[in-house]
């Protein structure tokens, strides 16, 4: 849509006009004649160079005060998301991390793999939240940064595998990590949803050394408890049911969550996993109000090349103007 941002200078077109209205009756009462007769130049030829030159300075005027104006072309108004809260995804990638013991469609997955598929849909529904991914084994590293180009959180994610970062679980190093990248940036929002199967046996931060820095960021964590209870194992005498979940710190993923205002959840299989996601949407609400933006793009340029096109055509018309009037001499 087309508009102008200073319409009313538009107002200031007939002032040519009184300008001149007011020189003519200026020199009608000091009994003046007009300087091209002073000159001896025929009123004939006066009217044929006078007449296009009037045409052409109105349009230069009216080009002139265009300008001014500030013409602007504005496109239909784009909605932005507001960014509602940073989260951080901190995910074990621990040897563990390979029991098949989760259930989809049919067919038995690893860990990592459950978690690849169900925060897919979980991204998916974070539209204007940044989301950054943090994986820690042996120790921590952060895969990307905070962001809101999900779509490249999902693409890094389902290339992970168990072992890139070791074999080991160092979960104080994945808390100290992400409440560091915190404290770089300035958010109101600082989540984090931590993910891990088993305890931590390795690191140069504890648990509680990392849940001490995350009080003091203000950062809450929510934390997941990932693996089965029961799962049948073929042993030397027949199979057998196992924990595959023995090694997991429950009463320090309680604590977490606790002690930064943030919950628990359980996820002995995809359905729990599912669940867990959808009650952390409910506790971590996405902020629906959005910003509207109207592209705009400057137009003076037009009326200002105008202006001066019609002013190269004046002064040409005037050169040649006075070039016959000097051959008809």
């Amino acid at each position: 849509m087309f508009e102008l941002n200073w319409p009313w200078l538009l107002l200031l077109l007939p002032l040519p006009l009184l300008i001149k209205s007011s020189a003519a009756m200026a020199s009608r009462a000091l009994k003046l004649k007009p300087l091209m007769q002073v000159a001896g130049q025929s009123q004939r030829s006066q009217s044929k160079w006078k007449r296009p030159a009037t045409w052409l300075a109105g349009l230069i005027w009216l080009a002139l005060l265009l300008a001014a104006a500030e013409p602007r072309w504005y496109g239909e108004p784009v909605q932005i998301p507001q960014q509602a809260r940073d989260i951080m995804l901190v995910l074990d990638l621990s040897g563990s991390m390979e029991i098949e013991d989760m259930r989809w469609q049919g067919r038995t997955i690893n860990r990592i793999e459950a978690v690849q598929i169900l925060t897919r849909d979980f991204l998916e529904r974070r539209q204007g939240d940044r989301i950054g991914l943090i994986l820690f084994a042996d120790a921590a590293y952060q895969l990307t940064p905070l962001t809101l180009d999900l779509t490249t959180v999902q693409t890094m994610l389902d290339e992970i595998v168990v072992g890139m970062a070791g074999r080991r679980t160092a979960i104080g190093e994945g808390i100290g990590l992400a409440v560091k990248r915190f404290n770089e940036l300035e958010s109101s929002n600082k989540v984090i949803v931590f993910l891990s199967d088993g305890a931590s046996n390795t690191g140069n931060i504890s648990p509680e050394e990392s849940l001490q820095l995350a009080i003091a960021a203000g950062v809450r964590i929510h934390t997941v408890g990932i693996g089965a209870e029961e799962m049948l194992q073929q042993g030397l005498f027949g199979p057998r049911v196992v924990n595959p979940s023995h090694d997991l710190d429950e009463p320090l993923l309680i604590r977490m969550a606790e002690e930064t205002g943030g919950a628990y959840f359980r996820a002995r299989n995809m359905q729990e996993f599912e669940r867990m996601y959808q009650l952390l949407d409910e506790l971590e609400p996405i902020e629906r109000e959005t910003l509207s933006y109207r592209p705009q793009r400057s137009l003076v340029h037009w009326p200002l090349a105008v202006a001066l096109l019609l002013s190269l055509w004046l002064v040409a018309l005037h050169i040649r103007w006075q070039e016959l009037w000097y051959a008809n001499r």
